[in-house]
């Protein structure tokens, strides 16, 4: 579904990105897995062209949509959750909900307000309340919500379980694992290595700005030396 080929992102005169190369198959998980400051949310960012990428590919739907702006890649059904969520604080739930309503399409769930909060059973008890009057977790919530909302093919969720609770960190990662079955692809950018480990399917490392390991997760979780060098802080 998604295939990344040599990758270059820049801040200015910064080298971020280099060389990025991975590739991700429907229906799967896939993690981005590495150190703060590593290049996850970069690459995310260059993925739904909120950075313009300096070189390489970024294939998607049989077509290359490195450099097109964001909102013609979301049309293609591409999703962007992003790590600040961006909700909208003076809208509700339902509100917030309906500005991300796109038409279904062939071949995939139409995600409708009723999935969505048997998906995540919080936000249905809040169905009328602002989103400026929610916790994080809520509004981790509401921001995936939203997301769905637009029938997307790949979902891109940065850093989701960033700063919640162990009890959210679970709900999320029932939220990912029922995206998965119900046929949504899903890269993930993490560094809650326990998370990842519970939903994807493989890894990407990447340090530096370099990806410098790909594999299965139950590789990743026998290999002892690749965590020790690459993802313990």
């Amino acid at each position: 579904m998604l295939r990344v080929d040599h990758l270059d992102g820049f801040y200015g005169r910064a080298h971020v990105l280099q060389s990025v190369s991975f590739a991700l198959a429907a229906g799967e998980v896939l993690v981005l897995l590495g150190r703060n400051g590593a290049g996850k949310s970069t690459t995310m960012k260059s993925l739904i062209g909120l950075l313009r990428p300096r070189g390489g590919r970024i294939l998607f739907g049989g077509q290359d949509v490195a450099g097109w702006e964001p909102h013609r890649i979301a049309r293609l059904g591409m999703g962007y959750v992003p790590e600040d969520r961006r909700i909208f604080a003076d809208l509700t739930v339902a509100e917030n909900l309906e500005v991300g309503r796109r038409p279904a399409r062939v071949g995939l769930p139409e995600w409708t307000e009723e999935k969505l909060f048997a998906l995540f059973p919080n936000l249905a008890r809040m169905r009328d309340r602002p989103g400026g009057r929610m916790s994080g977790g809520e509004q981790q919530m509401l921001t995936i919500a939203r997301t769905l909302m637009g029938n997307p093919e790949l979902v891109l969720l940065d850093e989701p379980s960033e700063g919640l609770s162990p009890l959210i960190v679970e709900q999320m990662a029932h939220a990912v694992l029922a995206l998965k079955q119900a046929g949504v692809t899903v890269l993930l950018a993490e560094q809650n290595f326990h998370f990842a480990a519970r939903v994807a399917d493989r890894a990407a490392v990447i340090e530096s700005g370099r990806i410098v390991w790909r594999g299965t997760m139950a590789d990743l979780l026998a290999d002892e030396a690749v965590r020790a060098a690459h993802l313990q802080v």
